[in-house]
């Protein structure tokens, strides 16, 4: 079971020759070379331990150009300054070089983006998957039917895809491949054969460290038994009808991968979220899809001058995507905390040494990037059109629902599992739940919609999103779901419909 603040979830690997996972509990460009893995570390001068942190400063060359000189004096070394923006991401050992950089002309905010120092690539494991074997006859019997249909052989145990009438939408639509969904996560196995059909190479890189790397294949991930998050997440985004394993809600679109987890232990830092954002919003994607949040903390408080510059930061990064065209798609997260409460406990952060128990007001502290202004954030339903258990929620908080699976809501036959299928590393394929496998069905609607109306900017595409979504209302005697038949704290708008969006 994967750190319940976390929404990258850890699963068991159930290997068929498709292997088959099953999964209970929580979840889980600018200046300088490129490089593999993590971007090389400043050599530390004497005082502090070597941090990252990021610098925000009025967009611009000239400033830009002028804070990079305060940064060198300060003791800092620029891993790479994204302009356009106004963050540049520095390397330093200097015991007050954040504070440092706050005074200088043109600095708008300067944080460090994480508590423990920096590492070489290949750390600690993060663990495996628990593999077993699984001899069930009923799976070769429905794949055998499923051919029959013209459905892909593990078609009927995606109870997920009639639930948004993303199986229909697919006769209809499947989306156009002049669409690029970007997924920004651990990375994907583009050699997967469900999903090297769509991928494209064009819009993908490393972005660990915070510079893109784009050499061939830096986007896989670094160990494909621990780091299968991503390519999971691609997998319900865009997995072809090609008479292999899974479909996705989107089968005819491009997916894109933008790894930033660290090596080791799949942490997503501010710096290479930054660069995933940049590089997409460069690179044409017109989806981005976003099952995580900053570590090392759960909420970013505005209030903490560091955290405050993670928030800064990130959310320069994800409205330049925006404005380049972008529609971002974010995961709620996996703590079934209500977001619109006055208080929240977080007793997870800093994740990246010794967490803390804190009280934090949600006005103030942000799940970034979930919560940032203009992305469009989910929450997970189950096979019952219900919210998943651990999914959090918030009226005013969460946009839209979809499937993310739930072990307590279990489908009929031929399934029986309520948890989401798609594609892992090694040409597998693995069930998963979480506000994770949630996010991705709703960035394949968002493709869909992109793909129907190629003319329309991100804000109507979300209001299209939300205004196609199907409400069920909140559940008779759950005092915990607030709002009306229209807009609750549990569905947002509802949960989304792919069959409308390709249909309206």
């Amino acid at each position: 079971m994967a750190h319940p603040r976390s929404r990258r979830l850890r699963a068991l690997a159930l290997p068929l020759g498709l292997a088959l996972t099953a999964s209970l509990g929580f979840l889980p460009q600018a200046a300088t070379a490129a490089s593999q893995g993590a971007a090389p570390a400043a050599a530390a001068p004497a005082g502090g331990p070597l941090l990252s942190y990021v610098v925000n400063t009025t967009p611009g060359r000239a400033t830009v150009g002028r804070v990079t000189q305060e940064i060198a004096r300060a003791g800092g070394k620029v891993v790479t300054a994204h302009e356009r923006i106004g963050v540049i991401v520095v390397h330093s050992a200097a015991p007050r070089f954040a504070a440092t950089m706050r005074g200088v002309r043109g600095v708008q905010s300067a944080g460090a983006t994480r508590t423990a120092p920096l590492k070489p690539s290949g750390t600690t494991d993060t663990g495996r998957p628990q593999k077993v074997e699984l001899t069930d006859d009923r799976v070769a019997a429905a794949g055998a039917a499923a051919r029959a249909r013209g459905d892909e052989p593990l078609e009927p145990l995606q109870w997920d895809l009639p639930a948004i009438g993303a199986d229909r939408a697919a006769t209809v639509d499947p989306g156009s491949r002049k669409v690029t969904v970007a997924v920004i996560d651990t990375g994907v196995d583009d050699t997967h054969p469900d999903l090297k059909a769509n991928f494209s190479a064009r819009q993908s890189a490393n972005c660990v460290g915070g510079v893109a790397d784009t050499s061939p294949g830096s986007w896989r991930p670094y160990d494909p038994e621990s780091d299968y998050h991503g390519t999971h997440v691609a997998g319900t985004i865009a997995a072809a009808r090609n008479g292999v394993g899974v479909a996705g809600v989107a089968p005819g679109v491009k997916v894109s991968a933008i790894k930033v987890s660290e090596p080791g232990t799949s942490l997503f830092y501010a710096e290479s979220v930054v660069c995933a954002f940049v590089f997409a919003a460069d690179h044409g994607v017109q989806v981005t899809n976003n099952s995580y949040y900053v570590d090392p903390w759960m909420f970013a408080c505005k209030d903490d001058a560091d955290q405050a510059a993670i928030v800064d930061a990130v959310g320069r990064a994800a409205k330049y995507a925006e404005r380049r065209g972008a529609v971002n798609v974010a995961a709620a997260g996996n703590a079934d905390l209500d977001l619109a409460a006055s208080k929240l406990t977080d007793t997870g952060s800093p994740n990246d040494s010794t967490p803390t128990t804190r009280t934090v007001d949600p006005k103030t502290c942000w799940d970034v990037p979930t919560q940032l202004p203009g992305t469009v954030t989910v929450a997970a339903t189950g096979v019952q059109r219900l919210k998943s258990g651990y999914s959090n929620y918030g009226l005013g908080r969460i946009d839209v629902a979809a499937p993310g699976g739930d072990s307590a809501q279990v489908p009929e036959l031929p399934a029986k599992n309520g948890n989401i299928l798609s594609t892992v590393p090694g040409g597998d394929w693995a069930y998963l739940a979480g506000t994770s496998m949630a996010s991705p069905h709703v960035a394949g609607v968002v493709a869909l919609l992109r793909s129907t109306h190629p003319d329309s900017g991100p804000q109507e595409i979300q209001w299209l999103l939300k205004q196609q979504a199907d409400n069920p209302g909140c559940p008779a005697g759950d005092a915990g779901c607030t709002g009306t038949k229209h807009v609750n704290s549990h569905f947002g708008y509802g949960i989304v419909d792919a069959l409308d969006a390709v249909l309206k």
